[in-house]
């Protein structure tokens, strides 16, 4: 189990994330356009680097939706690997059987 802050520090993040998202995509696409004045992109880029840093979606961290362990994250599952196994080897997860051959 990660620590309780971690969590709550990530959670925090998505927070953020998606209350700037709209403004960070249109700052970005500004910045990456190349059509546009070289003024007007510097600035799209001065105006990102203002946004809080928690608010760059790269920041926040897949976690496991039970235990909040960061690694052997499956997106498809939203659990980590020990989770995974756990939950399908109980047939908690429809579809997923334990292989042998």
């Amino acid at each position: 189990m990660a620590k309780l802050s971690s969590i709550n520090k990530n959670e925090r993040r998505k927070k953020l994330v998606k209350q700037y998202a709209a403004k960070y995509a249109k700052l970005k696409a500004i910045a990456n356009d190349t059509s546009r004045d070289e003024t007007e992109r510097l600035m799209a880029r001065l105006k990102l680097a203002e946004l809080p840093r928690n608010a760059n979606p790269t920041r926040v961290r897949n976690r496991c939706a039970t235990t909040g362990r960061p690694r052997g994250y499956y997106r498809k599952f939203g659990i980590n690997r020990i989770e995974l196994r756990q939950l399908g080897n109980a047939g908690m997860i429809p579809g997923l059987t334990k292989s042998s051959w």
